[in-house]
């Protein structure tokens, strides 16, 4: 996948956009990117623009997550704009003629009914489709998805990580919610508890849920794996100073020391503690393993 970012000295041809925040790509986001990949099959390129919210936001998925991720849904093309003051007061029509037509030369432009753009967020799908004709595009207005009546956005996915209700977000993410990183050495507590782990140190940026405990599926070396993933500080053995993400796998005794891997968060099991002893932690550790087993006997999640 192309991957255009820092820069606005770029040409493409014949493009199928859909443009918005993608900050967690959910069922909302995937349906508008399902819409323009469906268009390769006539001469179309699939672009996703993605403005990138302000610096200082926690983002659901990272810039390097969200690549991974469009990729695999089919994504041609990933144009990523820093919302800068220049995007945000430009007027709508401006946007359309020299973003849209001049660079993106689009054909088809797919975004949901709520979406803005432009100075004072005056440009809407009806002015897209007022141009339409003008600069030679069609646009689809997509509806919002909704789970039980709830619509779904990014903002309730937010809610319901930062409450550890995984299994909700995951319903609206269309996918278990992920962690995706290089393995870090850690202090090796684990490994002296007969319960080795590894270690992930997510970028500032990312948004992760409640500290806690977490039924986990760890993808490894080109295998898949059940685990446990604490979430947190890990106040018991020293307490870090930045979250990170420790993860027993299940059936697995090989060093991954500067692999990437992804590990997905299925459920929530319970918060994080601060035992009293090494003790206490390796009978918790033990109760965790044993809840999540438990959990993916239940459940079919692979």
């Amino acid at each position: 996948m192309e991957y255009i970012t820092g820069s606005t000295d770029f040409k493409l041809e014949s493009s199928a956009v859909t443009l918005g925040k993608f900050d967690g790509i959910h069922l909302g986001h995937r349906y508008l990117i399902e819409q323009v990949v469906s268009y390769r099959d006539k001469g179309l390129r699939p672009v996703v623009f993605s403005l990138i919210a302000n610096k200082g936001m926690k983002h659901i998925y990272t810039e390097q997550e969200k690549r991974i991720i469009l990729e695999a849904c089919g994504v041609d093309t990933l144009v990523s704009c820093p919302f800068t003051d220049d995007i945000r007061n430009m007027e709508p029509e401006e946007f359309i003629r020299d973003v849209l037509a001049e660079k993106l030369d689009v054909r088809i432009i797919v975004v949901g009914e709520d979406f803005r753009f432009g100075r004072n967020r005056r440009g809407d799908a009806s002015m897209l489709k007022s141009y339409a004709d003008k600069y030679g595009y069609k646009v689809i207005a997509c509806t919002k998805k909704r789970i039980k009546g709830r619509i779904v956005s990014s903002s309730s996915v937010r809610a319901e990580l930062e409450k550890g209700n995984v299994e909700a977000a995951n319903a609206m993410l269309g996918m278990p919610y992920s962690i995706y990183g290089k393995v870090m050495h850690g202090r090796k507590i684990g490994r002296t508890l007969g319960m080795p782990t590894v270690n992930l140190l997510p970028p500032q940026e990312k948004l992760l849920p409640i500290s806690g405990v977490y039924a986990s599926v760890i993808y490894a070396e080109g295998g898949i794996y059940e685990g446990v993933t604490n979430i947190g500080y890990k106040p018991s053995v020293g307490a870090e100073k930045q979250i990170g993400a420790e993860t027993f796998m299940f059936d697995y005794d090989k060093e991954l020391y500067g692999e990437d891997i992804k590990v997905e968060l299925h459920s929530f099991h319970r918060p994080e503690y601060r035992f009293a002893s090494m003790e206490e932690l390796k009978s918790a550790m033990h109760a965790d393993i044993d809840y999540a087993r438990k959990y993916f006997k239940s459940k079919s999640v692979r």
